[in-house]
């Protein structure tokens, strides 16, 4: 980021400075969301510390739906009296452009949307992170005498090392700062969301335990998944595609003023009725992503249905409590969901596949594993990203990257295609 004719060394000195301070405070942004939700789910569950136990982990249908009740009604207030009285809060593109954040507005929003999720609400966690990463970023380097264009690129590394530090994905944070919210991979970019996003995630690991996220059988590559790869890359980029259409529109329709009050509790106590037979919809959709990747044909499968059958309505369950959640009000991201969705309709897809093409060697984590990447591929607009953080996540070898790599490419040029035909209507 060297400003032109005053690359000095003490310009590169301080500049790497506040790279550094950035990169530590998106770990203490990581690690402030961690311990708050590991304090809400200790009060509403009784979880030790430590570990990625989350609201469908608990055995009583009961729990998961009081939880989830009172979460409706915590949330819907708080965000009622946030935007009613606070100032309105400012979305980490907008502070990558150069708008100031307010400091008890994000604070607070992030704070609110992890006793969602804490709770059980069907949604992300990941932009909690984000936003105060990019909030730290933005007071550091207020006063360090940057360019506009360096403050840009430290708020946008900021933000990353915040979902890098909460995850423990440095690679896929650094990938998020360049591709997601800079669009430009350079020199200049690359070097400081590589060292931040690193910087925070082993700040992180101070009290952040460095365990896998996903805990998943090996995963092959077979004739069988390549082939099917190619033919669902597409299937999955127009369904994602579908699932981003219809989540932002959800959101510019949710509703304002009391109305939230009430519309609100009523949709967590919804998606905690679906949670009684269906515990996976519950969090960010983790619990759901697990049962995806280690679910096998011949497994005995829940309330009698078939493993193809039950990934697909749990695929579908997600879709629609994610998509009610984001309806009613709430704030958060479609990260791990998408993941979730992915995983599940891949892995029912999958499975039907392996009855028409059966062969050895590939599971349906394969199948689970591509689709995620694919359906998350296409919701991000991130190719390199998702699959990077699909791989982080699960900590899975090279195998399984040629058949990721053809679905994801089929997913994208879908929705590139469908986003252009859209331009052309509205031009």
């Amino acid at each position: 980021m060297p400003r032109s004719g005053h690359a000095t060394p003490v310009w590169a000195f301080r500049l790497g400075i506040v790279t550094a301070l950035v990169g530590v405070a998106g770990g203490i942004a990581g690690i402030a969301v961690w311990l708050a939700l590991q304090l809400i789910q200790f009060v509403a569950f009784g979880y030790p510390y430590g570990g990625h136990r989350e609201a469908a982990d608990a055995p009583s249908a009961w729990n998961r739906f009081l939880a989830l009740a009172a979460a409706g009604v915590l949330t819907g207030v708080a965000w009622w009296a946030l935007r009613r009285w606070a100032r309105p809060t400012v979305a980490v593109t907008a502070a990558v452009s150069g708008k100031r954040m307010p400091t008890f507005s994000t604070v607070a929003n992030a704070g609110v949307q992890i006793l969602a999720v804490g709770l059980g609400a069907s949604i992300g966690k990941e932009v909690a992170p984000r936003e105060v990463g990019a909030w730290l970023a933005q007071r550091i380097t207020a006063r360090a005498g940057l360019t506009a264009r360096e403050t840009r690129i430290l708020v946008a590394c900021g933000a990353a090392a915040g979902l890098a530090a909460v995850y423990d994905v440095p690679l896929g944070g650094a990938l998020f700062a360049v591709e997601v919210l800079l669009g430009e991979l350079t020199f200049a970019t690359a070097l400081p969301a590589f060292a931040t996003s690193a910087i925070a995630a082993f700040v992180a690991r101070a009290v952040i335990p460095d365990e896998v996220l996903y805990h998943v059988p090996a995963m092959p590559m077979s004739p069988s998944l390549l082939v099917w790869s190619v033919v669902v890359g597409p299937v999955l980029g127009i369904a994602g595609v579908g699932f981003v259409k219809a989540t932002n529109r959800l959101q510019r329709t949710a509703p304002k003023g009391w109305v939230l009050l009430v519309v609100l509790p009523v949709a967590f106590a919804l998606v905690g009725l679906v949670a009684v037979p269906f515990p996976e919809v519950l969090g960010n959709g983790r619990a759901l992503g697990i049962v995806a990747m280690n679910t096998s044909l011949d497994d005995a499968s829940v309330l009698g249905l078939a493993p193809i059958l039950l990934l697909l309505v749990l695929g579908l369950a997600k879709t629609a409590t994610t998509s009610l959640t984001i309806g009613a009000g709430a704030v958060g991201g479609t990260l791990t969901p998408s993941i979730a969705i992915g995983s599940a309709v891949g892995g029912a897809l999958g499975g039907a596949w392996m009855l028409l093409w059966p062969a050895d060697g590939p599971s349906l984590a394969s199948f689970a594993f591509v689709g995620a990447a694919a359906f998350l591929a296409t919701t991000m607009r991130a190719p390199f990203t998702a699959l990077v953080l699909v791989v982080e996540f699960t900590q899975q070898g090279t195998d399984i990257l040629i058949p990721s790599l053809l679905a994801v490419s089929g997913s994208v040029a879908v929705g590139y295609v469908l986003a252009r035909r859209r331009s052309a209507q509205m031009a």
